[in-house]
């Protein structure tokens, strides 16, 4: 029996020490990495060259109530409770469910190293759910939550536009309110709207503002999609994460009940906002294993492969690439352990206010260590590397996701503006406060 391979697993999963994770943790990791490796890891190069997952590992994921834990800690306990779901895999109550739960979730899922399968099942879960359980009201909640947080029907996030990304304050998707009053008719275009095409409705931002209202023109909509009229809906060929189901979406005067509309008119920027945090916590987990899978994927073979009479591992510069990747691989994991393991301490709008910028910073730096890593991995495996097939078409597939990773959840460089300007913007804060009570 071989020991694991360098850099295949975090610390603590190695047998070192941690005192983030307790017992729950350690018990839940336990329990859902079978589950998880024999439902989606053992297959998942494979169906991502199908460009599908098939239906049936959705529906095997919603019964174990496996896609519960990508939801935002806390989880929804009172809803979850009334519809029967009392604990998760390992015995883990849904109200003791926390951030450094959602990590290892997180982090397993990604265990493949290739996002796209595990994107399939619960990016639309992760983010197009919570704006639902946040800021709808009773009755709107009463109509949606039910079958969503069951898998019964499967919802997406549709912010992106193909004029405005990361500019989210520019989306042009209009929603003007109908001469009787009763519906919002919704005209414009959704692209590169993850499981948008499976997906049976959506919560969507739209502008109920007039032109050049810019962000107080913004507002969250849950708007019907699959066999809507007036919705098309169709798949994007994308350089990664094939099978998760990259879709473009064109609505024309599509009929939304003005019930649909989540929260307050005119206040989805902030609602889109706060909802980013989760999404750029839970995709800086997932690319930072895959960028370990990488890696642990490169030591593995330079250990094995022969070159100039010996194994690769015995070149100094084969060891100094490993070396400095390595470096930066755990650097990162000790910085997202440390932020959820904060998320676990703070109370939320605490946790908005004080980490928001930062979150940016640590999904930006995410794709920019997994870029490192994969570079490192295709240019150890040589040609093998850059294969789509033998001993190198894992490390292939996974080079070719990096541009997936950092560019989703808002763009690197836009990511790290935000953060600084985020930093300035508390540092001012704060600084007036204190100079307010200096005065009293």
């Amino acid at each position: 029996m071989a020991a694991p391979i360098p850099f295949s697993d975090p610390a603590w999963l190695m047998g070192l020490p941690s005192a983030y994770y307790t017992h729950s943790h350690r018990k839940f990791q336990k329990a859902i990495r079978p589950f998880i490796q024999r439902h989606l890891i053992d297959c998942a190069i494979e169906w991502d060259k199908d460009e599908t997952i098939p239906e049936y590992v959705f529906e095997n994921f919603a019964k174990a109530n496996m896609l519960v834990p990508v939801l935002p800690a806390p989880l929804p306990v009172h809803w979850l409770k009334r519809l029967g779901i009392h604990e998760l895999l390992g015995g883990l109550k849904v109200e003791d469910f926390d951030y450094m739960h959602s990590l290892i979730y997180a982090d397993e899922m990604a265990r493949a190293g290739i996002a796209g399968p595990s994107a399939s099942l619960t990016t639309g879960m992760a983010f197009g759910v919570p704006p639902i359980v946040k800021f709808g009201n009773k009755k709107l909640q009463e109509r949606f939550l039910p079958d969503l947080l069951t898998g019964k029907k499967r919802c997406c996030i549709a912010i992106t536009e193909p004029d405005a990304g990361s500019d989210v304050a520019n989306i042009t998707t209009t929603a003007v309110r109908s001469p009787c009053g009763k519906y919002f008719i919704v005209n414009g275009t959704k692209k590169w709207i993850t499981n948008g095409i499976w997906a049976d409705y959506s919560s969507m931002a739209v502008r109920t503002g007039p032109p050049g209202s810019g962000a107080a023109g913004l507002s969250l909509l849950v708007v019907p999609l699959k066999g809507y009229p007036g919705v098309t809906m169709r798949r994007l060929k994308v350089g990664g994460q094939v099978s998760a189901g990259t879709t473009f979406i064109e609505l024309d005067d599509v009929k939304v009940p003005v019930e649909n509309l989540l929260g307050v008119e005119g206040m989805g920027m902030r609602y889109i906002m706060t909802n980013f945090n989760h999404e750029r916590l839970s995709i800086a987990v997932g690319v930072t294993r895959q960028a370990r899978v990488a890696l642990s994927a490169a030591f593995e073979y330079v250990m094995k492969r022969e070159a100039f009479g010996k194994p690769l591992i015995d070149q100094p510069v084969v060891r100094h690439r490993l070396a400095k990747a390595g470096a930066l691989l755990e650097s990162q994991w000790a910085w997202v352990e440390q932020f959820a393991y904060q998320m676990t301490q703070m109370p939320k709008d605490d946790a908005d206010r004080e980490l928001g910028g930062m979150t940016g910073l640590l999904k930006a730096q995410a794709g920019i260590i997994f870029r490192e890593c994969a570079d490192t991995a295709v240019l150890l495996f040589g040609g093998n590397g850059y294969t789509r097939s033998g001993q190198g078409e894992l490390v292939e597939m996974i080079y070719r996701e990096v541009p997936g990773a950092r560019i989703p959840g808002g763009s690197e460089d836009v990511l790290l503006d935000l953060a600084v300007r985020q930093l300035i913007k508390l540092y001012q804060v704060k600084t007036k406060a204190l100079e307010t009570i200096a005065k009293i």
